[in-house]
């Protein structure tokens, strides 16, 4: 049998995948240069590969293409779904579509009165000193206001006319849109009147109906209604990407990762949950590994081709409820991710006076300019430009045809011209090494601020972390970030270039729900809570399709002081001192301050109900070298380091044996990714076959 896990980013699609077949392993076997064949206990086999997400001369989607590689189909024949176990999945097709405003047309149906409201949002002005305020577009296409109105208690003021209303329904449906959000005042709690036009709705014949106490069951109508409009934006082409995914493999059990970190069977993937799918699978790949490691303070680093995403883990998944994300707010938890526009595709931009990185990127097609489609500069030339990357232990997937090698001759030929322009320009004499370190120092100090903003920013010491380091490009700079931030540590797993599909398969099923309270917190209202969750908790049970084991239960509270905003995330216990207390740690923590006079509020309430699932197993490596005998380098090669070429050997990451460590300037190389060990720091293997870099001053 055959199981899955793969996660399609902008630029590579990583696959990694577990089976017990002989005959699939004897046909890889034919292909080392292309796949990474790990052998675990209990005669199983994992298998790494990457592939491309965009090459359309060669396929239409990537992880079908990668799973038909692994099998080792020709281009006719159909997949044998009876050998595949479970496929699980993170996808940035919701992503992409925010991003690009592609996806379905949309109406908002919302009560009277309020036609403008999420227009309008909350009036804030990230740059406050900004003279033109340019609004975030909307992504519904109509408004239609809906007579109707209950007051805060529950009392209808205004009743629904059914006639009117489903008029008004197939007035729209008749200029062609299928996908509708609704939103009306107070129903987070008063739940009938968008119960009616729901109904109205599906009658009519919406194949998309978002609505928004099922969607975002708190209170604010402008959160809960951009949530709802998300939704029911993204849904559709999502659910036609599930749909053409599991066309091609019939009876397989298909499950996809959400913004929270947990997976869902497919039928249940909704847009609102979508929009992190792929780099959540980093974060649990991340965490999941270094506690495995004995790391429990980490600070997750994915440099991908597009992008850069980092996030902090104390014990536990920090989330988060309020987001934006492509200029749509939505209020649903979603992993705290910070990312910023930094990878390895991103375009290297020379102004005329100052260098720049990004935001553009290159993607996979055409790629960098190595990639041999006629691409701009990028931060992985400048990296080939330094000598940190080696075309010989790249995969030779590139060019039109997917079958050439990185090509370092335009990269040498393209920065010394760049040399010459800004010479040109600026009259400063640079070379075209110092040019590439240049864009990296840039590309490092942008990301090494987005850890800031994560931890130091919020009271946490990021010299008592680790920094564990994924993505394609992520092991290129880690010592470089570390530097920066002060970091001693750096942790690689040996799938760190694939970790995010790994992720997928050290995930658990995970159902989150949530209800609105808005009441001060006192011991009387303990009962109350304690209903509140046993209904959460048997709604969450309920989306849980097969339980396998005991399930275990998480209850939290979202606290703020009265008149104020900001709520922060406490355990719910029965004391009510307690949960005070522990609040005021973490304001303390987080703002420096706490204001012991001021009434605490209970915003909310979440049930988080986990299934945890089988997770693959890491081989134990042993060494047969004795401890005086050093490893010894394949190569030397010139790397540019330190504002100087330097003479550096070039390892091979499975020619490494436990309590190896290695100095640097070095390069360990591996089929996934390639390790940079910069001056200063040594590299150790454990017996796990973890890379534990190590500061040595």
């Amino acid at each position: 049998m055959l199981k899955v896990f793969a996660d399609r980013g902008g630029t590579f699609t990583d696959i990694v995948a577990v089976t017990n077949s002989q005959d699939i392993i004897n046909g890889l076997s034919r292909h080392p240069e292309r796949f990474l064949i790990v052998p675990l206990p209990d005669q199983q086999w994992i298998i790494v590969y990457k592939l491309l997400s965009e090459n359309p001369e060669q396929y239409q989607d990537a992880a079908i293409q990668g799973i038909r590689d692994i099998i080792g189909l020709s281009d006719n024949e159909p997949i044998p779904t009876e050998a595949i176990e479970v496929v699980k999945m993170g996808t940035t097709v919701a992503t992409n579509a925010l991003l690009e405003r592609k996806g379905d047309r949309v109406v908002l149906f919302i009560t009277k009165g309020f036609k403008d409201a999420l227009r309008i949002g909350y009036q804030n002005r990230p740059d406050i000193f900004a003279r033109h305020i340019i609004l975030p577009t909307m992504l519904y296409e109509q408004v239609v206001e809906i007579d109707e109105r209950y007051d805060a208690h529950g009392n209808e003021l205004i009743s629904i006319n059914i006639e009117k209303a489903k008029s008004d329904l197939q007035a729209v449906y008749n200029t062609g849109i299928r996908s509708c959000a609704i939103v009306f005042m107070h129903s987070d709690r008063y739940h009938y009147h968008e119960q009616q036009i729901a109904q109205l709705a599906q009658e009519v014949g919406f194949m998309q109906i978002s609505v928004s106490h099922q969607v975002s069951p708190l209170m604010k109508l402008v959160s809960r209604g951009d949530t709802t409009v998300v939704d029911a934006y993204l849904t559709p082409i999502l659910r036609r990407y599930v749909n053409q995914v599991a066309s091609q493999l019939p009876g397989v059990k298909l499950m996809f990762m959400k913004s929270d970190g947990g997976l869902v069977a497919a039928e249940q993937f909704q847009g609102k949950d979508s929009i992190l799918s792929g780099p959540a699978g980093g974060i649990v790949g991340a965490v999941q590994t270094s506690k495995r490691a004995g790391f429990e303070l980490v600070i997750t680093f994915d440099m991908g081709g597009t992008s850069t995403d980092v996030a902090h883990f104390k014990g536990e998944y920090e989330r988060q409820l309020n987001s934006e994300i492509a200029g749509a707010r939505m209020r649903v938890p979603v992993l705290a991710i910070n990312t910023i526009a930094a990878g390895g595709g991103s375009i290297l931009f020379f102004d005329g006076s100052s260098y720049r990185v990004g935001p553009e990127s290159a993607g996979s097609n055409p790629g960098p300019a190595c990639y041999r489609r006629g691409g701009q500069l990028a931060v992985t030339d400048a990296n080939v430009m330094l000598g940190k990357i080696h075309p010989q232990y790249f995969p030779s997937v590139f060019g039109i045809d997917g079958n050439l090698p990185l090509d370092k001759d335009i990269v040498i030929q393209r920065f010394t011209q760049l040399a010459k322009d800004i010479v040109s320009a600026t009259k400063n004499h640079c070379t075209p090494e110092q040019v590439a370190a240049g864009f990296i120092a840039i590309a490092v100090e942008n990301m090494a601020n987005a850890i800031k903003k994560i931890s130091l920013q919020r009271g946490y010491d990021v010299s008592q972390y680790v920094l564990c380091c994924f993505g394609g490009a992520g092991a290129q700079v880690a010592c470089l970030i570390a530097d920066t931030l002060g970091m001693k540590k750096i942790f690689l797993h040996p799938y760190a270039g694939v970790l995010s599909a790994y992720g997928m398969g050290l995930a658990d099923v995970r159902a989150i729900r949530e209800g609105g309270v808005e009441q001060p917190l006192t011991q009387g209202l303990i009962p109350q809570l304690q209903q509140l969750t046993e209904y959460l908790e048997t709604q969450a049970i309920n989306e849980i399709d097969e339980v396998y084991s005991q399930l275990e239960i998480v209850k939290k509270l979202n606290l703020k002081y009265e008149g104020t905003n900001s709520t922060l995330t406490v355990d719910f216990v029965d004391d009510v001192v307690g949960m005070r207390r522990l609040f005021e740690a973490e304001h303390q923590s987080r703002y420096g301050f706490i204001q012991l006079e001021k009434t605490l509020i209970i915003e909310s309430a979440s049930v988080e109900v986990i299934q945890k699932m089988e997770t693959p197993e890491e081989a134990l490596i042993i060494r047969n070298r004795p401890l005086d005998e050093v490893p010894v380098s394949v190569e030397t090669v010139r790397m540019f380091t330190a504002e100087q070429w330097h003479d550096t050997p070039v390892f091979r990451r499975e020619d490494l044996q436990p309590e190896d460590n290695i100095n640097g300037p070095a390069i360990v190389v591996e089929k996934i990714s390639t390790i940079v060990v910069e001056f200063g720091w040594e590299a150790r293997l454990t017996e796990r076959n973890h890379l534990v870099l190590q500061r040595k001053d």
